[in-house]
């Protein structure tokens, strides 16, 4: 069973996504560290962002890899042709990188191939910005969760200040989130918005656990057991 968790940047998905997984015993698939790692090799190849054949190319050729701990349904660390990159993709370089590599048609035709065929071989809550109307249009629960800009950047800022990665000036990174958002939602392959059949969900001023209740209660309804 797939579970898709779609939403803008900062909304809470992966928080919610790694909640719901180990409440109901899925794993996850992070497809957001999949398209930052693209993003970091193309800065480690010094290929413009605005190179699509390039972008292309980097995708078909590096295969990007996850490592799990016992028991953890998150993946713990991100490679990409064997090289950690868990923390080189949370930087703010990779924040402002990552939607005009992920906007490139054929970056995401190579990723969502990987993606179809690590999620249809399990359960998996799968997050990010088209899951659930391009790689598992299929998917039996879908999830669009959002929250007002100025709510996510107080989130993002407070979760880089934790990791010690990623900027942690409001302004910025509010202003980061805002071109994000008119990026992703305006691009011509797979723009962000709900499937036709997703439950909205806005997350502001509601707690996590609220958000992660009602995505199992729906799975339950869905005929998931907790």
């Amino acid at each position: 069973m797939i579970i898709a968790i779609d939403g803008p940047s900062g909304a809470g998905k992966s928080t919610v996504s790694k909640a719901v997984a180990r409440r109901l015993g899925f794993s996850c698939l992070d497809t957001g560290a999949m398209y930052r790692s693209i993003a970091w090799q193309a800065l480690q190849d010094g290929v413009s962002l605005e190179d699509g054949e390039a972008l292309g190319r980097i995708a078909d050729m590096h295969e990007i890899g996850f490592s799990h701990e016992p028991g953890d349904p998150f993946p713990r660390r991100v490679s990409i042709s064997g090289v950690d990159v868990t923390d080189a993709i949370r930087t703010a370089e990779i924040d402002r990188s990552v939607s005009a590599v992920a906007a490139t048609p054929a970056v995401r035709q190579a990723l969502v191939a990987q993606q179809q065929r690590i999620g249809r071989a399990g359960n998996y809550v799968v997050e990010g910005r088209d899951i659930g109307t391009a790689v598992f249009p299929e998917a039996e629960l879908k999830v669009f969760l959002t929250a007002s800009a100025a709510e996510r950047a107080h989130r993002r800022v407070a979760q880089n200040e934790r990791r010690g990665v990623g900027s942690t000036d409001y302004a910025e990174v509010l202003a980061d989130i805002e071109r994000r958002d008119a990026i992703d939602s305006s691009r011509d392959t797979s723009p962000l918005k709900p499937a036709p059949d997703a439950v909205q969900m806005d997350s502001t001023g509601r707690t996590i656990e609220q958000v992660i209740e009602r995505i199992c209660a729906l799975a339950q309804e869905k005929g998931v057991h907790v």
